[in-house]
This record gives C-alpha cells, sequence and structure tokens, in this order.
C-alpha cells in the first residue's frame, strides 16, 4: 500500500506522489471527472477469524457480500496458517498497523514471504477504512494485494475509494470484533522508522465457526 502524506508513510516502502492522469484524444488535456463513491455502508460479518498476537488476541468479523474476492483470498491464507510467525512491520500510531507479510528468517532478519497471485480491488462497495476496519495493503497497481493487511487506528477516509491520489483506494473487507483494545497497544509499540523495536507477532491464526 503506498499513500501520499509527507508524516504518513508508504504502507509498502516508499511514497507515491500524486499524479493525475489526463483524458486523450483531440490534444484535450483536462482530466477525467472522479469518479463518485458509493453510499458508506456497515459491516456485515459473514466469517470470523481470530488472530492470537504476542499482545494479544484480535477478533475479525469479515464481509464476504461485500468484498467476496478479498474475502476469500484472506481465508485461504489463514487456511493455510500463512500469517503464523508473521509480524507487524508497520505500526504508525495515528494511521495504522500493518502486517501480514515479513516472518523473522534463519538470521534473525525480516523476510517476505512467497504469496498467493494478487487479487482484484474491491473498493467500490461503500465499506469505509474506518477506525477498527481492516483493509488489504497495496502498491500502487491498484490490482496487486496479496497477503499484507492493516488495521486503521483512526479513521482514514482518505484511503476510501476512489482515493485522495485518484489510484482507486484501499478495500475494506472486515472489522475488528473484539481486542480493539490489543490493537491500541500495537499502536503504542516504541519504533524505528515505523517498524516496532520489538517484534509483534501473529502466533496464530484461525478461522471461526
Amino acid at each position: 500500500m503506498r499513500f501520499s502524506s509527507t508524516r504518513r508513510r508508504s504502507l509498502a516502502g516508499a511514497a507515491l506522489a500524486l499524479t493525475l492522469s489526463a483524458c486523450g484524444g483531440g490534444g484535450d488535456s483536462s482530466t477525467p471527472p472522479t469518479p463518485t463513491p458509493p453510499p458508506i455502508v456497515e459491516v456485515t460479518v459473514t466469517h470470523k477469524v481470530r488472530l492470537s498476537t504476542t499482545l494479544g488476541v484480535i477478533e475479525l468479523g469479515l464481509d464476504r457480500t461485500k468484498a467476496p474476492a478479498t474475502v476469500d483470498n484472506f481465508l485461504a491464507y489463514v487456511n493455510e496458517r500463512f500469517y503464523n510467525g508473521t509480524v507487524f512491520h508497520r505500526v504508525i500510531k495515528d494511521f495504522v498497523i500493518q502486517g501480514g507479510g515479513f516472518a523473522r528468517g534463519a538470521s534473525n532478519v525480516l523476510v517476505q514471504k512467497p504469496t498467493r497471485a494478487a487479487i482484484v480491488l474491491e473498493s467500490n462497495k461503500g465499506l469505509s477504512n474506518l477506525r477498527g476496519t481492516i483493509a488489504m495493503a497495496r502498491t500502487s497497481d491498484p490490482n496487486s494485494a496479496t497477503s499484507q493487511f492493516f488495521i486503521n487506528t483512526v479513521d482514514n477516509k482518505a484511503l476510501d475509494y476512489p482515493g485522495s491520489d485518484g489510484s482507486g483506494g484501499y478495500a475494506v473487507f472486515g472489522k475488528v470484533t473484539a481486542g480493539l483494545d490489543v490493537v491500541d497497544r500495537i499502536r503504542a509499540v516504541a519504533t524505528s522508522q515505523d517498524l516496532p523495536l520489538v517484534d509483534v507477532t501473529i502466533t496464530d491464526a484461525v478461522v471461526l465457526p
């Protein structure tokens, strides 16, 4: 995930400058109209996941009705136990906590895990990046999300469709249903360049009945 802001660094590791695409044809340099975002709707919980971390347990309610590809992708990683041993590698207190992609390797360095193929962006369904929601991280390519996710620690409506940079926004697919206090513990840890000084590790991720 990349986000243009001097304070809130890119969630993929580098800032992305704002760009506007011009309409083609006839030398017209006008820009296309900004897409109208859909009305904000509530998360409807269809599936549940529990993340056990070294700072406590977070329970998630996922909305497959509005984000089917995203939820199926996340559940596949959970069922493969992919997230076990991964860390929250980016923590920005008044923005997000991000994880789901890196684990400690043999030399005790963070190593990015190989992933499944990327999924289509499902950001225009009306689910908003409000405090406590979970969304997919991605690169500047809208359809590049794989395993990494983030939990919004504050309301981040600038990340909603169509996005403050016009790239499509970031796909919310659920919310924290229990353990928001654990999210707050994670957001409060000491960091260096957004990386926690002491690992916050997902010890177990499991689908709940």
